[in-house]
């Protein structure tokens, strides 16, 4: 998924996926990071980047099925 915004700023970038870090005034800061916790416990990754023409981009990698 990819959006057309300012992109995240740096110094959020490294703590985006943990618990209870939010940067919305009511947000509880748990979205990424269940959705990290999902990923993970399928042996896979998940990141999110600043795209260079503006915007931000969150993907995932999850292993081929054995």
């Amino acid at each position: 998924m990819k959006d057309t915004g300012p992109g995240i700023p740096e110094a959020t970038l490294s703590r985006l996926f943990d618990s209870f870090f939010t940067t919305k005034a009511k947000g509880m800061g748990l979205g990424l990071s269940i959705a990290r916790s999902i990923v993970e416990a399928h042996g896979g990754k998940i990141w999110a980047e600043n795209s260079p023409g503006g915007g931000a981009v969150f993907r995932f990698r999850l292993p081929p099925d054995q």
